[in-house]
């Protein structure tokens, strides 16, 4: 996901003169190659995330299309006040990429994880904020970003995702089907995890129990619209995140769930609202908190019995 979304940003420095990208002191290899083409586009600000913020506010203030590009708790956490006043209350249109999303980073610990960054982003209005599953979803969030009159942050695991969506061209604004099912059972889904839905899917097909499969690559905001109109002949919706569940896709579906009146139940797949102490690699983290495809083909079969 990470270079399907970065080479498409950089592509398209061939065909405008307004683009900026500024690293904070991440990314390492990743724009050598744009660097020594567009020296005068790329600056690398170090670890001083609260001036990268606002360095940045003030090249769009000055007419520049600008990239920030940062594992996410630099690009969030550190310089949250940078990022809630200098850009989303000026509403500038500046791209922040955010790497590691969910425990893309473990076992390195607590401190690299980003598993409550769409709660933060919850509270900036005006920002826009998608998730993608894959390399597919990343680069139509890539050129969405670029044509963005607002702010838009762009969370993104790291590389070597597969690709899920069978087609190329779509709104990822909008919820999105990526498999069609035979029963009641819709499973909504965002980010790296997606790897472990298309497992459980696949496993369940053997058995002839196909859930719909709903990507919701914008988190922020959610088209609650679309999503219903897709959930129309469901009985059952069960949300899976590498994320906090109480600020996550999963509180944001209950929030819709009881405004608008839905049919459907709603069973929550994420990491608990607590602190992660442990030390064991993604793979680990996923079976502690029980989002692995194992635990999503048992959430299926819990509602096909009821």
């Amino acid at each position: 996901m990470r270079n399907a979304f970065v080479n498409t940003i950089i592509d398209a420095v061939d065909t405008r003169d307004d683009l900026y990208i500024i690293s904070g002191d991440a990314g390492l290899g990743v724009f050598d190659t744009f660097k020594d083409k567009h020296p005068d586009r790329f600056l690398n600000l170090g670890a001083a995330e609260q001036n990268m913020i606002s360095f940045a506010a003030g090249l769009a203030i000055s007419g520049f299309k600008v990239m920030i590009y940062n594992i996410i708790p630099f690009v969030l956490y550190r310089c949250y006040e940078q990022v809630r006043n200098d850009i989303c209350y000026q509403e500038l249109p500046i791209v922040l990429v955010g790497i590691g999303s969910g425990v893309t980073y473990a076992p390195m610990g607590m401190t690299h994880y980003s598993v409550e960054d769409l709660g933060i982003a919850q509270t900036l209005p005006n920002l826009v904020t998608i998730s993608p599953i894959d390399p597919v979803e990343a680069k139509i969030a890539a050129k969405y970003a670029l044509n963005a009159n607002s702010p838009v942050y762009v969370r993104l695991a790291k590389r070597g995702e597969p690709a899920f969506h069978t087609k190329s061209c779509f709104d990822i604004t909008q919820p999105q089907i990526i498999r069609e099912g035979n029963s009641k059972i819709a499973i909504l889904f965002h980010g790296s995890i997606s790897n472990e839905v298309l497992s459980a899917y696949e496993i369940l097909k053997c058995e002839n129990i196909t859930p719909t499969l709903i990507s919701v690559p914008t988190i922020q905001p959610l088209d609650t619209s679309v999503l219903n109109t897709l959930l129309s002949e469901i009985k059952y919706v069960i949300s899976v995140e590498e994320h906090f569940v109480t600020s996550g896709l999963g509180s944001l579906l209950a929030k819709c769930k009881v405004e608008t009146d839905s049919g459907w139940s709603l069973k929550t797949l994420g990491i608990p609202f607590k602190f992660i102490h442990d030390v064991r690699n993604t793979d680990g983290m996923r079976s502690k908190f029980g989002i692995t495809s194992s635990d999503i083909i048992r959430a299926v079969y819990s509602c096909e019995v009821n």
